[in-house]
């Protein structure tokens, strides 16, 4: 299991009128969040592009808890709990300053061959870096 927290702040632009974080935000957040995850794994969406491979969102889930308000503070933690295959598969939890959990996530992304348009294996370097990091975990 890999596990990895970043900060966001909430910026005002990102609430609704009633003050909360409107919901479609956290899309962005977790996106964040698996971005910076794999750019400290030493990997990148940018040089899976590179080589030919992309990986969209196939599914996404998120069950709401609590709001999130304008300049709090989020810990969104991104987990990878089971190895990839064709898919790769995140969870997610927001947590405020006071640690309270404030919603639930899962993304589930399908590694694509940009030339055939087919889903295909996790590239064998995407996993050497990911059981790396697991044994340092």
């Amino acid at each position: 299991m890999l596990l990895a927290d970043i900060k966001i702040r909430v910026r005002y632009a990102e609430t609704d009128k009633m003050g909360y974080v409107y919901y479609g935000n956290y899309a962005t957040y977790f996106e964040v969040a698996r971005v910076e995850m794999l750019r400290k794994l030493g990997l990148s969406y940018k040089e899976l592009e590179d080589s030919g491979i992309f990986l969209p969102v196939a599914d996404f889930q998120v069950k709401y808890i609590k709001p999130a308000f304008y300049d709090d503070l989020l810990t969104i933690r991104t987990v990878i709990k089971t190895k990839p295959g064709v898919r790769l598969v995140f969870d997610y939890e927001t947590l405020n300053e006071k640690n309270e959990l404030l919603n639930t996530a899962k993304v589930t992304l399908v590694f694509i061959s940009a030339s055939t348009n087919k889903p295909i294996q996790a590239p064998e370097y995407f996993l050497k870096k990911l059981a790396e990091a697991t044994l340092l975990s």
